[in-house]
């Protein structure tokens, strides 16, 4: 085992949050995209789901047994995957709820 001389610690930032709410709004845990670094691209998740280049979302996030077609569709550079994580953002609804509905009646 190296010495703690010549140990390489890597860090990495290999997920990010995207969301219309700042960090402390409670809501924020609800709505949120994340974006998942994976095998060198970017997969764009919300919970179990996987956003698609075609802006629909794919039950699942792993491409087991999908093939490489679905894989070049559901991975990104991450520019692109962010630019998808901001479009769909706005778009989340939970429970009949839309964020943009929450966000609205936040500043009445």
């Amino acid at each position: 085992m190296p010495d703690s001389e010549t140990l390489t610690v890597h860090v990495e930032a290999v997920k990010y949050e995207v969301s219309i709410f700042p960090q402390d709004h409670p809501a924020r845990r609800h709505f949120k995209i994340e974006l998942h670094h994976r095998r060198g691209r970017w997969a764009v998740v919300d919970g179990d789901a996987c956003l698609g280049a075609d802006g629909t979302w794919a039950e699942g996030v792993e491409p087991y047994g999908r093939g490489e077609d679905w894989l070049t569709s559901h991975r990104f550079d991450f520019d692109t995957a962010k630019r998808l994580a901001t479009e769909a953002a706005p778009r989340l609804v939970r429970n009949g709820l839309s964020a943009t509905k929450i966000l609205a009646e936040d500043d009445e």
